[in-house]
């Protein structure tokens, strides 16, 4: 039986991203994202439903993440659904899914719109970072 693992998600950061490095060198970067679904209730009042889901991005884009994006900034992300488990201090055995990310973008204006670069700077729009990792150096924006 085939199967298909795709997840792709638009909302903002929870927390700050944390980056770290595998024993190889490896930079992996973990950030929480919150996506919201409004819809108009049976009785016409707005309502609101918050999605907050774990995200984990590996290689030189987990630190452009890292470097580039803050609690509150938007991002596009796509990906898979990974599956965790593992026992927690007290024994019991615990599980989650998480999202495993591939790609992303830059979402939003400069400056103001939400990119939070530091110093004010903010990636150009129409530049897609996402399929190819920068150059060793620094990132070319």
């Amino acid at each position: 039986m085939a199967s298909y693992n795709k997840v792709i998600l638009l909302g903002n950061l929870t927390r700050e991203p944390e980056l770290r490095y595998t024993p190889s060198q490896t930079p992996v970067v973990d950030f929480g994202l919150a996506t919201n679904r409004r819809w108009k209730g049976a009785d016409g009042t707005e309502r609101t439903e918050t999605c907050f889901v774990d995200c984990t991005m590996f290689g030189k884009r987990a630190e452009v993440v890292s470097r580039y994006f803050h609690k509150g900034n938007p991002i596009f992300v796509e990906g898979r659904l990974t599956y965790d488990s593992w026992t927690g201090q007290d024994g019991t055995k615990r599980s989650r899914l998480k999202v495993t990310v591939e790609n992303f973008e830059f979402v939003g204006q400069g400056g103001s719109g939400g990119r939070g670069a530091p110093g004010g700077e903010a990636p150009p729009g129409d530049q897609d970072y996402s399929q190819a990792p920068p150059p060793d150096d620094d990132i070319p924006f």
